[in-house]
């Protein structure tokens, strides 16, 4: 890859069980199969996006690229889970930790998420309810989603994504996931998904102040009035929101990874280049790129 060249990825299809039809329909793919991810800008080997049909982790390495951006769309619960942070996650997985956060896209009438532990759920209490292998949506605190709200979910947190949610996910690119709690479902030839209960307990905050609505810095996007708003900053990561706006220039930071756009809503002209709902770019540091959009265009901008 040219060093200054800007990069258009194809997504790659996860199907899930619980995934609904909405991202079969956003990307036009041929397949009956329920399509619970849409990994828009993924350089992970276990879903890398594509570009002109080879795989991003050919273009890119991982300081160059330490986050994934996501596409998640829901007809059923996901499992209740939790990721290590990097200390954990490399002396026992030899990985990154994964932190991410969300930006929900719509949700039906009373769909939410999972997010965080009740006031005074110690450790004990939480592992005796796995061991009776108890509901434990009633240890969790709920939250009510509607388009708009955006939630941090730093590793150590347990979550689950409810059903009819559609949400754009952005996080560190690693895929240690730890299941907690699968529903007690099981799969159509009996079997209950495999779980992860000591990683989970030995990584899990369980502290008040690790599970409260202000470290989840939860907020409102379309309470902001402004052009562009940080919704969150991380080591690996930055993710703003630009709406309202005509045009501009990508700020960049000083930093060797690339910054990346996802389209939400209208179209977005990168140089030459148009971009539609739920397209991407990936865009070298080094480039101050101009940009032109409608008033009613909203974009990512993941740093």
């Amino acid at each position: 890859m040219m060093k200054n060249s800007i990069l258009y990825p194809t997504p790659h299809q996860v199907f899930k069980i619980w995934g609904g039809r909405r991202l079969a329909n956003i990307f036009n793919l041929d397949t009956t199969e329920k399509v619970g991810e849409s990994w828009v800008v993924s350089r992970h080997h276990d879903g890398p996006s594509r570009v002109n049909g080879e795989s991003l982790d050919r273009f890119l390495d991982e300081t160059q690229l330490p986050y994934l951006v996501k596409l998640l769309d829901t007809s059923d619960n996901l499992s209740v889970q939790v990721h290590p942070d990097d200390e954990y996650a490399r002396q026992v997985e030899s990985s990154s930790g994964k932190t991410e956060c969300w930006l929900i896209l719509d949700a039906k009438p009373g769909a939410g998420i999972y997010l965080g532990l009740k006031e005074g759920v110690s450790k004990e209490d939480f592992s005796k309810a796995l061991e009776n292998k108890d509901n434990l949506s009633g240890y969790l605190k709920y939250f009510p989603v509607s388009k708009h709200d955006f939630f941090f979910v730093p590793a150590g947190t347990i979550h689950a994504i409810g059903k009819d949610v559609f949400l754009a996910e952005i996080q560190q690119s690693s895929g240690i996931t730890y299941r907690v709690w699968d529903w007690n479902r099981l799969d159509d030839q009996g079997n209950s998904r495999e779980l992860h209960i000591k990683q989970a307990l030995d990584v899990t905050n369980f502290e008040s102040d690790f599970n409260s609505i202000d470290y989840f810095r939860h907020s409102k996007a379309s309470s902001h009035l402004s052009e562009l708003v940080t919704l969150t900053s991380f080591k690996d990561f930055e993710v703003r929101l630009v709406q309202n706006t005509s045009g501009g220039e990508l700020e960049t930071i000083e930093k060797t990874r690339f910054h990346s756009v996802l389209v939400l809503e209208g179209e977005l002209i990168l140089g030459d280049k148009k971009l539609k709902s739920y397209e991407t770019a990936i865009i070298p540091n080094q480039i101050k790129m101009d940009f032109t959009c409608s008033q009613e265009t909203k974009f990512l901008h993941i740093l």
